[in-house]
């Protein structure tokens, strides 16, 4: 591998953890064995049932599926890591991976990255972290908050390692099921059915651990090799055992079984096998002591039986929002998570809906579809249970069918809403929603709606367009979704005036800059004198995002702070601005949801007199690149000499 190929290879893994903890030295040393693969689209990695390869996986390009007799059960993105489960766990894959689309993907050899499990403490416990919540690794960038922490005055954390940081109590099993080295196969499987445990440790005469058996030593070694359930448990069981003590922490327990591909960890009085057995730990004991994490949330809103039960699951990822925003966790992340999770929810609802209407409507199970977020959710910055914004599209069908479908659509679109409500997310004053009608269309009127806001930009049309345009497909046809973004972009290209009435619409909220006696208060009603920090602030940098990715041409970009990173990129001469802007939408993203967990509302109304010193300097530094976009707004385009 030549070295300019081996530097792009360091390069994009220092931007994702763990190897961002690496020393230069040794992320060159892996970006030397890193193995390079072109995956076209639905080209098959990995199989499910087949030995693990002897890497893990980074995705650098693209798009990869993980999935299970062919449902989809995760989607990787850019940084993402795969194929680590099956590795460390030395087990055959669980879950087939294919690329979604055409990708490009790095396999990391897990012998030299092993070398770096002992050598780096922050490696090993990201690594630990990773596999103990199911989905590898979260993305998240590290440098992103740095800037953040320092303003607020934190002390330097750690924050890609959350379960380790005192946020989740320890789950111990100190019941533990034991047995003798002369007891049978039979006896042990026996009790441990008897008792629903999965392991049992054998001692000797001073219940001093000497061996563990576990379901999997059962299958492996005795049903597998068809021996004798009436052999002693001494011949089959795993010795020497692993042992710790009670109150180790969460990490070094976690971090040992790891180390020592370990399901289950026997715990001791004095941490050594030459005392008396007092508890056990294990893989689900694990995911208990979790807690809050995004993965253990998530699995919990995809068994749950109830919209009931979702809604309570979404109360607790409060806690979890609340933890991350007040420690500076990564906005990019945070948003990313509680996506994530608003996604899920609304994916189970759809799935729900369908089981209940399509015995009724069986000719729609082949209509294509797709239920649409917008506004926040859509740009996957929807922190809190705001207002609702969502849509939903469905392939055209034969005129006899017409009438059907709508209905159908509907009650789907309608169930779901229903199902939001239920888990805490408001209702849309503007009834933008999927159970409203003319919301729900198939995508021949879909394109003829937005066609008509194009060619003809009334201040309503403006209005719906802010909100319509930051579309995004989060179950169904990704398809359809391109087509209706591929016919807006088409639309505007034909007339490109669009574009000067969508600026003089951004150019609507002037920034309040300055200290806040001077900022820009509600005069009257049940807000006055507090800020409108959505309205003020927010909304004219969503707006101007919006605007210069349509003015470039950019589809597939609708978070605010990812489309002033992508614009950093096309406009080089402004990539300080641009770069300022994505800072600032994080700040006040963090400011508005921290303002909404604290006072119980959508955090849109702040008192200024109730900020710190700290938050005030952060919010006014947060309107000067506001200005300077609007200057460039307002030349490019034109707006001095532009008549609507």
């Amino acid at each position: 591998m030549s070295n300019v190929i081996i530097n792009r290879v360091a390069e994009f893994l220092r931007r994702h953890p763990p190897f961002s903890f690496l020393e230069e030295e040794d992320l060159l040393g892996i970006a030397c064995s890193v193995e390079i693969s072109y995956l076209a689209k639905n080209e098959v990695l990995f199989r499910k049932g087949e030995p693990a390869n002897p890497h893990f996986f980074i995705l650098k390009e693209g798009q990869i599926l993980l999935q299970e007799e062919g449902e989809i059960r995760e989607y990787c993105d850019v940084g993402d890591l795969f194929g680590v489960l099956a590795l460390l766990g030395k087990r055959p894959y669980v879950l087939d991976a294919l690329a979604g689309e055409n990708s490009l993907v790095y396999a990391v050899p897990v012998e030299e990255f092993e070398k770096l499990l002992e050598k780096n403490p922050k490696v090993s416990l990201y690594f630990a972290a990773g596999f103990a919540a199911g989905q590898v690794v979260f993305r998240t960038d590290l440098g992103q908050g740095q800037k953040a922490r320092e303003v607020f005055g934190r002390k330097e954390q750690d924050h890609s390692l959350l379960i380790f940081s005192g946020q989740s109590t320890i789950q111990i099993s100190k019941n533990v099921l034991t047995c003798k080295t002369s007891d049978s196969v039979q006896e042990a499987a026996n009790r441990m059915d008897k008792k629903q445990v999965s392991s049992i440790v054998i001692c000797d005469e001073s219940n001093f651990p000497i061996g563990i058996l576990t379901d999997k030593d059962l299958r492996s070694k005795v049903l597998a090799k068809g021996l004798s359930p009436s052999l002693p448990v001494s011949e089959i069981m795993s010795s020497p055992v692993i042992t710790k003590k009670p109150d180790s922490d969460f990490a070094e327990l976690y971090l040992s079984m790891i180390k020592n591909r370990l399901h289950h960890l026997v715990l001791t009085e004095d941490g050594t096998p030459k005392s008396r057995v007092c508890g056990i730990f294990s893989d689900h004991d694990v995911l208990l002591s979790m807690g809050n994490s995004p993965a253990v949330l998530i699995h919990a809103l995809i068994n749950a039986k109830s919209s009931e039960e979702m809604g309570q699951i979404r109360d607790r990822a409060e806690t979890m929002l609340r933890y991350y925003l007040e420690n500076e966790v990564s906005m990019d992340f945070v948003a990313g998570v509680m996506t994530e999770i608003n996604d899920v929810i609304i994916q189970q609802a759809i799935e729900e809906g369908q089981k209940q209407l399509l015995p009724d409507f069986p000719e729609m199970e082949a209509v294509p579809f797709a239920f649409l977020s917008m506004g926040s959710e859509g740009r996957e910055e929807q922190l809190l249970r705001t207002d609702q914004d969502n849509a939903l599209v469905y392939g055209d069908v034969p005129e006899k069918l017409k009438e059907k479908a709508k209905d159908y659509f509907l009650q789907l679109g309608t169930y779901v809403v229903e199902t939001l409500l239920t888990c805490g997310f408001a209702s849309c004053p503007g009834e933008i929603m999927a159970s409203n009608p003319k919301w729900v269309l198939p995508i021949s009127s879909w394109k003829a709606q937005f066609s008509e806001w194009i060619l003809h930009p009334s201040p309503e049309a403006l209005m719906k367009s802010s909100i319509f345009f930051d579309f995004r497909v989060v179950k169904g046809s990704r398809s359809l979704g391109d087509d209706l973004s591929n016919h807006i972009f088409d639309e505007i290209k034909k007339k490109p005036i669009f574009l000067n009435f969508l600026a003089q619409n951004a150019l609507q909220n002037p920034p309040p800059l300055g200290f806040f006696r001077n900022f820009l208060v509600e005069k009257s009603g049940e807000h006055r004198d507090q800020f409108d920090i959505k309205a003020r602030a927010m909304l004219p940098l969503t707006d101007l995002a919006r605007l210069l990715i349509l003015y470039h041409g950019i589809p597939g970009v609708n978070n605010t702070f990812k489309r002033f990173e992508k614009l950093a990129e096309v406009e080089p001469n402004y990539k300080d601005l641009f770069t300022q802007a994505a800072k600032a939408y994080e700040i006040l993203m963090r400011m508005r949801a921290l303002e909404g967990l604290q006072q119980n509302s959508s955090g849109r109304f702040i008192a200024p007199e109730k900020l710190g010193k700290i938050q005030r300097h952060l919010l006014k530094n947060s309107f000067a690149p506001i200005q300077e976009l609007q200057e460039i707004v307002q030349v490019r385009f034109q707006l001095d000499y532009f008549r609507s």
